[in-house]
């Protein structure tokens, strides 16, 4: 195997969750390969650049192995090097932070009233 689709190794890699997500991304000019815009269809190899769009982060990777398939995560970090400049991984771990649990109410409180969702909205707007 010497050449892979670009949409195809992004959804093995799990850059993205589904294979859909990754040929849209690539249909709306987010992905380049090198200085080239791809086309889902574009086929990479060994040692190219890519370039990647997501979510309003601007992430790179250099291919080291090329997959087809869809595999686990310990195996999926190993098919790539991640070149993303230390300035947007910090963006993007500032972006994540709270993400990971929802938010926590007091036991018998109840739902939060259309008053205290606007302010817990606004609170977290500024974590975005």
């Amino acid at each position: 195997m010497d050449k892979v689709r670009v949409d195809k190794w992004l959804w093995a890699v799990r850059i993205f969750k589904s294979r859909t997500q990754a040929t849209d991304v690539c249909k709306s000019k987010n992905v380049s390969v090198g200085e080239k815009t791809a086309k889902p269809s574009l086929s990479i190899e060994v040692g190219n650049i890519v370039n990647v769009k997501k979510e309003g982060f601007n992430m790179t990777f250099k291919v080291l192995k090329l997959l087809e398939k869809r595999v686990g995560a310990p195996i999926a970090v190993t098919c790539y090097e991640n070149l993303t400049p230390e300035d947007e991984m910090n963006k993007f771990k500032d972006w994540f932070v709270g993400k990971a649990q929802p938010e926590r109410r007091e036991r018998g409180a109840g739902r939060p009233t259309k008053r205290e969702r606007r302010e817990l909205d606004e609170y977290k707007e500024g974590f975005f």
